[in-house]
């Protein structure tokens, strides 16, 4: 019996078998709807005081989280006080305020396992709160606390002084850190986007300085919120004014934007540092937002060296002759400045000539020849369809709903954006890369053991500075 019922099983198996493998389609023939996408709505608000609210409801967990945006940033520090906004973020977010001591903000965060961080950033400060919602009213009252009335405890601003020499004394242990910041230094020279903080700066950092900073950016003008969670507007905006209502605005100097200085012509920087491979990074002055071809310069980045191993570069240089295992290229685009076009790799000291002709080649070759459709159709696929990953949670939706509007982007930047990557041509490609790619200009910086490839590195046509790291600190 039960012989005939495993052979009626089998039969029966092999019947739906067939049937269904003959339904089966090819993975490459399958088709799909087009992708469709709204973004998530927002509601905005702007307090009696000034303050700018944005928030983003999401009461499937009892959770809120809370960033807020302090218009100010490093791009204003003097040159000879350099670092003066990350001493600043460093001790505001350990330093206590006028109500807590650092121990006690410490032990009241902790008991709410709550997370609190400052940083700073060239164009401002951000606040980053998470916390359980039972939570929401005590941690708003520490944001107001800390936004007005900060401690800047001295004890606690000199430890975050000596983390910070110790930093400056290590700065040039990491070769990519050593690259970075001579590429910026090069490109950017007597300007706040290519200083570094030094030893004699930091030294120099006052209570006072700091006091001075926080009247000066810390007003309510100035001040954007961006909330997610379990929280809803009217009780929100009610703890908000609660705490923060009789904390008016008032007049502040508008500091200008320091200039860029014109580009330099191309240049190697050679850092002789004992290591077996070469740290390898070249780029120069790149846009801001406002350019009208940011939407082509994506797309071309993307052919060029920003699409990973659909990228030409990584196809060269990584999986046809096997000379490194990173390679890349972008465009730090501008928030308000233009930023840096940054092209980088990592390779053993022999084939250090040989990977740079190699980049210098793609990017001569991108300026000279039209892309292929194929690459084209690829690129602006891959950006369209990594557009949606951006906005993960309610908290990255509202924090770039807040951002575009800080940096004033376009009201209908991301309503439009997959459109005019759509739009871009492969004429559009070659006529931005001829513009905005600028072989001539070229700070090429490369860390390594210079003496397999100083007589090589001559024959790239460039002049050659020597840099000493003794004399960076």
């Amino acid at each position: 019996m039960r012989y005939f019922i495993y052979l009626f099983f089998i039969l029966l198996l092999s019947g739906c078998s067939h049937g269904f493998l003959s339904k089966q389609v090819r993975p490459d023939d399958l088709t799909f709807p087009p992708l469709v996408f709204s973004f998530p709505d927002v509601a905005q608000q702007q307090l009696s005081n000034g303050m700018k609210l944005y928030l983003k409801e999401d009461h499937e967990l009892p959770l809120v989280e809370l960033t807020i945006l302090v218009e100010g940033g490093s791009i204003h520090d003097p040159l000879d006080k350099t670092g003066l906004s990350e001493f600043f973020a460093k001790t505001l977010s350990t330093g206590g305020t006028e109500k807590f001591t650092p121990s006690e903000l410490e032990a009241k965060l902790e008991a709410m396992a709550a997370i609190l961080t400052v940083s700073s950033s060239s164009y401002g400060y951000e606040i980053d709160l998470s916390l359980n919602r039972q939570d929401l009213e005590s941690g708003i009252e520490i944001l107001a606390d800390l936004l007005r009335r900060p401690r800047f405890d001295t004890a606690r601003m000199e430890l975050v002084r000596t983390r910070m020499l110790e930093s400056i004394r290590r700065k040039n242990d990491d070769p990519g850190s050593i690259a970075r910041r001579l590429l910026s230094g090069a490109v950017y020279p007597d300007h706040p986007f290519g200083t570094d903080a030094t030893l004699n700066m930091v030294a120099s950092f006052t209570r006072d300085d700091l006091l001075k900073l926080h009247r000066h950016y810390f007003l309510p003008q100035n001040i954007w919120l961006a909330i997610s969670g379990d929280v809803q507007q009217t009780e929100l905006v009610s703890l908000l004014d609660k705490n923060l209502a009789d904390w008016q605005s008032s007049e502040t100097t508008i500091q200008e934007l320091p200039s860029l200085p014109p580009p330099a012509p191309g240049r190697i920087l050679l850092v002789d540092k004992d290591i077996p491979q070469t740290t390898v990074l070249m780029g120069h002055a790149g846009i801001s937002k406002d350019n009208p071809d940011t939407f082509a310069l994506q797309v071309a980045n993307y052919i060029l060296g920003g699409g990973g191993f659909n990228s030409r570069m990584m196809r060269e240089v990584r999986s046809d002759r096997g000379l490194a295992y990173s390679v890349y290229s972008y465009f730090q685009v501008g928030r308000q400045l233009p930023g840096l076009f940054i092209v980088g790799s990592e390779t053993k000291s022999q084939s250090t000539v040989e990977v740079v002709t190699l980049l210098q080649q793609l990017i001569q070759q991108i300026r000279a020849e039209p892309v292929s459709s194929a690459e084209l159709d690829l690129a602006k696929k891959s950006l369209i369809n990594s557009f949606v990953f951006a906005f993960s949670d309610s908290h990255s939706v509202v924090s770039r709903k807040v951002r575009l509007d800080y940096y004033n982007y376009p009201k209908d930047y991301l309503e439009t954006y997959r459109q005019k990557i759509a739009a871009v041509t492969i004429a559009d490609v070659q006529r931005v890369a001829r513009q905005y790619l600028q072989p001539d200009n070229l700070q090429i910086v490369l860390v390594g053991d210079s003496r397999q490839y100083a007589d090589k590195i001559r024959t790239l046509g460039f002049p050659i500075e020597n840099i000493d790291l003794q004399l960076t600190q």
